[in-house]
């Protein structure tokens, strides 16, 4: 099992007008049924010739991190869950589990590589596709 990059993700601190001026430079296109606006804290642009994803993410803080662009991995096959036990066996470091932060199902794991960069775990599109897990009955 291996992942691919969903997307480059980078943090900013205003996302709309960043998503715009690489927009223009690359010549990307807003997703979809997902048009950037002014004020949206998340912008993700796409190449419409490849299909790459740039998505930009405005965070609070006054100084921005010296790490400010990592990758969204998405497995290819099998599930979020099994690839964070993979990513894991190769000596990635979690860094932060956000893993049900938008409800059951949903969510992400960062990790660092073996020199400290990040990256997060996404779910697969299998289960994006299927939608968020309904908490367990007790």
């Amino acid at each position: 099992m291996t992942s691919f990059v969903s997307h480059t993700t980078i943090d900013c601190h205003d996302a709309y007008a960043l998503s715009e001026w690489w927009k223009e430079l690359l010549g990307y296109v807003d997703i979809e049924d997902d048009p950037n606006e002014p004020g949206h804290e998340e912008c993700e642009i796409r190449d419409p010739d490849t299909g790459h994803r740039l998505l930009f993410l405005q965070v609070p803080d006054a100084d921005l991190p010296a790490k400010r662009i990592h990758f969204d991995l998405r497995p290819r096959a099998g599930s979020r869950d099994e690839e964070i036990e993979r990513v894991r066996g190769l000596g990635a470091t979690e860094v932060a589990d956000h893993r049900g932060q938008y409800g059951p199902g949903t969510g992400w794991v960062v990790f660092a590589d073996p020199e400290g960069n990040q990256l997060c775990i996404l779910r697969s599109q299998a289960e994006v596709d299927a939608g968020p897990t309904p908490p367990e009955q007790g």
